[in-house]
């Protein structure tokens, strides 16, 4: 779809993200694997920091985090109120605390109002990423702290080749029916765009293995992770199709003993809510230390190798 002027486009019909959400949230915790994985490493930045959090606002994850941080007294006390969020009303109520249904592309969130903000895989919906972190960067007060983890570009690479092959066997045609996400080097920069100090970013890559591509497609619509591109094809496919999808995996992608691999990859990116008193960059040509002493190496010419 072509973007109006100065709109970013719609890749994402995100009504059918709420729907697609609200069908799995009677099932979540059961499949919630990916969510788990996410809430603990988040969690894990979390601990790292060296302060408490009077107020802590989670953006999606169906309760998971609320769920792991109950888990983890080592981080429990270092946050004041926590206050879980999904877009769709049934996700939300499956978290055990406080709660709410909120759309994270207009995140009804007060400026400098939090001092914590986590995402648990959610962002990679967003028509808007930029423009969200931004909503996000202004509800933190200054110095806040901001953590996310969305799913990365090579995520379902196998399932998304085998969509595509099958359907042009069948059909002689070819759509997308695998989201796009972001890449893994895109991330720390894009919270520099939207005004985050400090930011950086991280890959965490999971293989997970089926029996066959039925169950893989079974598990991520337990998740709500089936696509829901706005532009995807509105033609019916039949049985055939999804029959002809699971053999080709298997053709291309099954290991030694059978079972097929889908690997996800989750990227984690954090940063602060801007503040004096964080460390400002030297400006060009003002270090007063050579690279090479600072790493203790021997500085050579160009096309050697140090020693």
């Amino acid at each position: 779809m072509t973007a109006s002027s100065g709109q970013p486009p719609r890749l994402f019909d995100r009504t059918l993200l709420k729907a697609r959400r609200t069908r799995a949230a009677d099932s979540f915790t059961d499949y919630a694997f990916l969510a788990n994985r996410a809430a603990d490493d988040l969690l894990d930045r979390v601990a790292a920091v060296n302060r408490n959090f009077e107020t802590a606002l989670v953006i999606g994850g169906g309760g998971t985090v609320g769920r792991a941080l109950a888990q983890r007294p080592d981080v429990r006390e270092k946050i004041g109120t926590l206050i879980e969020t999904d877009l769709s009303p049934a996700m939300a109520a499956r978290c055990e605390g406080a709660a709410l249904a909120m759309d994270e592309e207009r995140l009804p969130i007060t400026d400098e109002s939090v001092d914590l903000v986590l995402s648990c895989l959610s962002l990679h919906w967003t028509n808007d990423l930029v423009g969200a972190l931004i909503q996000i960067n202004r509800a933190l007060k200054p110095d806040g702290f901001f953590a996310c983890a969305m799913l990365g570009g090579a995520t379902l690479t196998e399932l998304r080749q085998s969509l595509i092959a099958a359907e042009d066997e069948i059909y002689g045609q070819v759509s997308a029916r695998v989201s796009p996400f972001a890449d893994t080097v895109d991330l720390a920069g894009l919270l520099a765009r939207a005004g985050f100090a400090m930011p950086v970013s991280d890959v965490d890559r999971v293989t997970v293995r089926y029996g066959n591509a039925f169950v893989l497609m079974r598990d991520l619509r337990k998740m709500g992770e089936t696509s829901v591109l706005d532009q995807r094809s509105r033609t019916p496919v039949h049985r055939q199709f999804f029959v002809k999808t699971a053999q080709i995996y298997s053709e291309r992608f099954a290991e030694a003993d059978g079972r097929i691999p889908a690997k996800f990859e989750i990227l984690h990116a954090a940063g602060w809510a801007p503040h004096e008193s964080q460390p400002k960059p030297l400006r060009p040509g003002s270090a007063k230390m050579r690279l090479a002493d600072a790493l203790g190496v021997k500085e050579t010419g160009a096309g050697e190798k140090a020693g």
